[in-house]
Formats: C-alpha cells, sequence, structure tokens
C-alpha cells in the first residue's frame, strides 16, 4: 500500500462473504464487515449504510474509494470531514452486463456517478482507454494507475507432482476473482470435448462457476476440466506458474469488457505463461508489444479448441514464453506506484 509506505496510518475496510478467504499478513490495519446481504439492492443499501457510519466515526486525512459502489459514503464522509478523497475506478461499473441488463438500477448509479465524479479532483483508473472515456464525459482528469501485482517473493515453485497436476497432459488455466457470464468460460469448458491432448483448469471464483460445474457434468468431462475454488495469490501463484497457456477471452459485447485489462493479464506475465486472448484494445496492445501470445476470432468452441490445440503446438511457444521475461520487467507495479506517489505529493502540498 503505497500510503503506508509514505508514512500514513491505513486501514483498509471492506466487506467479508460467506465464501471469502482470508486475508495474507498486511503491514497495515484491516476491517471487514459481515453483512446480512451479499447480493443484489438489499447487499449494496446496507453496504452504504454500514460504510458511512463506519467511516463518519474514524479520524481521516485521506479517504480511498474503491469504485462507484463505494463513492457515495466516502464522498459524504469528505464533506463532513474535509478529508481528500482519492476515487480508484477498476471499472466503468455502470457498463458491466449484470447493470446494463436492468435498466433502473443502472439509472441509479449513473445518477450516483454524474453527480459525484465531476466534483472531484484526484480520480485513477487502470487504463488509458477508460481515463480517456471518463474525462471525455466528466471533464475530469483521470490518472492511470494499472492494476498489476508483483510475483509473490516465493523462493520455489511447487512442482505439479506437489500440488496433485496432470504430468502427462498440457495445462490451460482460467484464473480470477471475476469468472462471470459473458466472459469466455462457459465456451472454453465446451470446447474441451474437442481437446485430447490437453486439460483445463479454471481456478477461482465468480457468478458462473455452478453453471460451469453443471456443464462438465452433463458434458462428462470430469477428466478434462478440474474446477477448484478461491485461493490466496502465493498459493495461486504456483498453479499458475505450472500451466502452459492462460486464458482471458471475455466477449466484446459491452463497453466496459471492450476496455477491460484485467489481472490475469500480468499475473500470467509474471509467471511465465504464454496468453491466448480475445483481441480486445488494451489487451491486445500488450500482447502485440511483447510477442507473448495470440488471439481468438471467435467464441465458438470448436475454434476455441482450434486455437488452443495451435497455439500448444505452435513452433512460437517457445519465443511467446521467453518474450514474458521482458514483459515482465517493463510491466509492474513499481512504476506503476510512481503514479500514486505523485498524488500523496500534491495532497501534502
Amino acid at each position: 500500500m503505497v500510503f503506508h509506505e509514505h508514512g500514513y496510518e491505513v486501514l483498509l475496510v471492506g466487506r467479508k462473504k460467506r465464501d471469502s478467504i482470508d486475508l495474507p499478513a498486511r503491514p497495515y490495519k484491516t476491517k471487514r464487515m459481515k453483512l446480512l446481504f451479499e447480493k443484489g439492492v438489499p447487499f449494496y443499501a446496507t453496504f452504504q449504510i454500514r460504510l458511512f457510519f463506519f467511516l463518519l466515526f474514524k479520524k481521516k486525512t485521506v479517504l480511498f474509494s474503491n469504485d462507484l459502489d463505494t463513492l457515495l459514503p466516502n464522498y459524504l464522509n469528505k464533506k463532513l470531514s474535509g478529508a481528500t478523497l482519492i476515487y480508484d475506478s477498476h471499472e466503468l461499473f455502470c457498463e458491466v452486463p449484470e447493470l446494463v441488463h436492468t435498466p433502473t438500477k443502472k439509472r441509479i448509479w449513473e445518477k450516483v456517478e454524474k453527480s459525484i465524479v465531476p466534483k472531484l479532483k484526484y480520480c485513477i483508473t487502470v487504463n488509458k482507454s477508460i481515463a480517456n472515456w471518463f474525462e471525455e464525459k466528466y471533464k475530469v482528469k483521470f490518472n492511470v494507475v494499472r492494476n498489476i501485482g508483483n510475483p509473490p517473493t516465493i523462493t520455489k515453485i511447487k512442482s505439479r507432482e506437489e500440488l496433485g497436476l496432470p504430468t502427462d497432459k498440457k495445462i490451460v488455466l482460467i484464473q480470477g476473482s471475476g469468472i462471470n457470464i459473458q466472459r469466455g468460460a462457459e465456451e472454453t469448458v465446451e470446447a474441451f470435448q474437442y481437446i485430447n491432448d490437453a486439460v483445463l483448469y479454471i481456478i477461482g471464483g465468480g457468478d458462473v462457476i455452478e453453471q460451469l460445474k453443471q456443464m462438465v457434468k452433463e458434458l462428462k468431462l470430469e477428466n478434462k476440466v478440474f474446477i477448484k475454488g478461491k485461493m490466496p495469490a502465493d498459493e495461486l501463484y504456483h498453479y499458475t506458474a505450472n500451466v502452459d497457456l492462460g486464458l482471458t477471452i471475455d466477449k466484446d459485447n459491452n463497453i466496459n469488457y471492450h476496455f477491460s485489462l484485467p489481472n490475469k493479464l500480468f499475473d500470467f506475465i509474471n509467471a511465465s505463461v504464454p496468453i491466448l486472448s480475445t483481441p480486445l484494445p488494451e489487451i491486445k496492445a500488450v500482447i502485440d508489444a511483447y510477442n507473448i501470445g495470440d488471439f481468438i476470432q471467435s467464441h465458438e468452441p470448436k475454434h476455441i479448441a482450434s486455437k488452443i490445440e495451435e497455439m500448444l503446438n505452435s513452433t512460437n511457444y517457445n519465443t511467446w514464453k521467453e518474450n514474458t521475461k521482458k514483459a515482465k520487467l517493463e510491466n509492474n507495479w513499481q512504476e506503476e506506484k510512481k503514479v500514486l506517489a505523485s498524488i500523496i505529493q500534491q495532497i501534502e502540498k
């Protein structure tokens, strides 16, 4: 946490769900609120109220609001306390599929965004495309801080045998905490009906996981597709570093996904894993710049299967893998955090 490195006393506030894993040890305080509801209108209403009152009675110099669903409580506390507010938008929140298909909810969040964002001085987001979108809409500068985590400081990567992974098959991986609808996971599971020399691992959580488990049963893919739950980043890294191909194949069917730059892209780079992706502009720019992978042209399962087999057996495979080393050196948190450090300097003037 950059603020902790600059001498601030930091308190990270979030929520704890029933399936949340324990947080790793951190050099600052954390608070996770348990809420009666975990999704939908009751959750968001309860969360807004709980967060507002929690912040109200805390001493604060800087408030750091992570995404639109925390902005209103943070903004009201800023107005009441005079604290500095930094808004960190990880996506185009109002354009996610869950809101696009529920117009009333979308209008409510758009009203919150429209009423607050133009009044803010310090805003950051995850890539230049989203920054440009916000700046054009609200005439407010958005700084870019990409979500690039440093590789875990692990001295020895566990072997496939130690992890219980197959040693006689190539491994394809989908990972992340947002394995949701319209992100290509369903079609990838279907694709493994046509693949015999590789297996698929899906590690993480999301709203499509239960559907994927049912698909695996119905398609009789229990020996080809393996679904594991959420795990700490250090543990996940052992798995990522052992696979042959990483997938990030969100569908280009809404503006939020179109401009996405998912964390898993950099997780694969850090683990030296070639990448198969949808040619979304921000992702494509990174893959093309370093020649570290290839792209699907459709989400038709047979096409996905064909591209997976093509990449795993390509004469370019070792080149893609080797090129991740340069990508790793030039894309890291040490560079990204300089933007936050600059904002801290502005605040302290």
